[in-house]
Formats: structure tokens, sequence, C-alpha cells
């Protein structure tokens, strides 16, 4: 018989799992206490849910959404962060602080992430890793939007501008 405590850790990480929009397993041996700390405030900062549980019940927890793609990589130590918001956050966190603290480290290592329902390999990963959020990218995309607008109203008041000139030079004329 399944003791309770186990059905109830399943759910939790059920819960914690549904509705992401960002899932990326890792492997975390080798990283101590102190930087999994830091780990966790970054991420947190971030808005990233970061935890290390068993993989039998990360697996019976996904099965239970219905995702089975990341089955062949839940061996060895595995924790999970996952972002319900930004899609790219988990991936460009994990990395940067890897980048930043771990320099010389070969932890913690990217195993495979499920970025909106596409199954990512430790490369891609590393490739989304460096683009920009959610908001700069939006905010990129309404400037690119923005700039013909721009560019339409200088012109048009070029062309105003030029016409009271004329019309100026016309009236001053007319009173000499």
């Amino acid at each position: 018989m399944v003791q309770a405590y186990k059905i109830e850790e399943v759910q939790q990480i059920k819960s914690r799992l549904e509705n992401a929009k960002a899932i990326v397993l890792v492997d975390y041996k080798g990283v101590n206490i102190e930087e999994v700390n830091e780990l966790r405030n970054r991420l947190r900062n971030s808005r990233v849910d970061y935890f290390v549980s068993k993989n039998t019940f990360i697996k019976i927890a996904l099965h239970d959404l219905g995702i089975t793609e990341l089955d062949d990589n839940l061996l060895g130590p595995t924790a999970v962060a996952i972002s319900k918001q930004d899609e790219i956050a988990p991936a460009r966190e994990l990395v940067n602080f890897k980048k930043e603290l771990l320099k010389d480290k070969s932890f913690p290592s990217l195993k495979v992430g499920l970025i909106g329902g596409n199954l990512m390999t430790p490369e891609q990963l590393l490739k989304i890793s460096d683009l920009p959020g959610k908001q700069v990218l939006i905010a990129m995309v309404l400037q690119g939007m923005n700039a013909p607008l721009t560019g339409l109203v200088g012109v048009l008041q070029g062309i105003i501008r030029k016409f009271v000139y004329v019309v100026d030079s016309i009236a001053k004329k007319e009173t000499n």
C-alpha cells in the first residue's frame, strides 16, 4: 500500500508543475549548500520555482499531467526549475548562475528542458538563455512597429513646416 506522504508529495509536485510554461531538469550534484541557497534566491527573484525530489515522484506527477517527454532524463540527482510566466527565465538564470559563480565547475548541468511543449537539449537551452526577457522582447517588437510611424510623422511635419514657410514668405512679399 502506498504511504500517504508519498501521495501528498506527488500532489505537491503536480500542483507546482501545472500550467508551467517552462520546465528545466538540472543535475545538481556537487553543488554545496551555500551555492544552492544563492541559486534559490536568484531563481525566486526571477519568479522561478526550484525544487529537488525523487525522480519517481517527479515522473508520476509529470505523467498525471500528460508529460512523458522528460522520462529518459529522470536519472541521477535531479532538480526541477519551473516558470509559469517567462519561458526563458529558468534556463537564463541557471546558465547565468553557473557563469558568474561556478566558472570552474561542471555543475549544475542542464539535462533537458520542456519549453512551450517543445523538448530542448542542453545546447538549445544555452542558446535560449542568451535571449532577453519577455518584457524586453515585447518592447523591442513595439519599438520596431513604432519606428515607421515616427518616421512618417517626421516627414509629414516637415511637409507642413515647409508649407508654412512658403505661405509666410508669400505673405511677407505681399506686405512689402
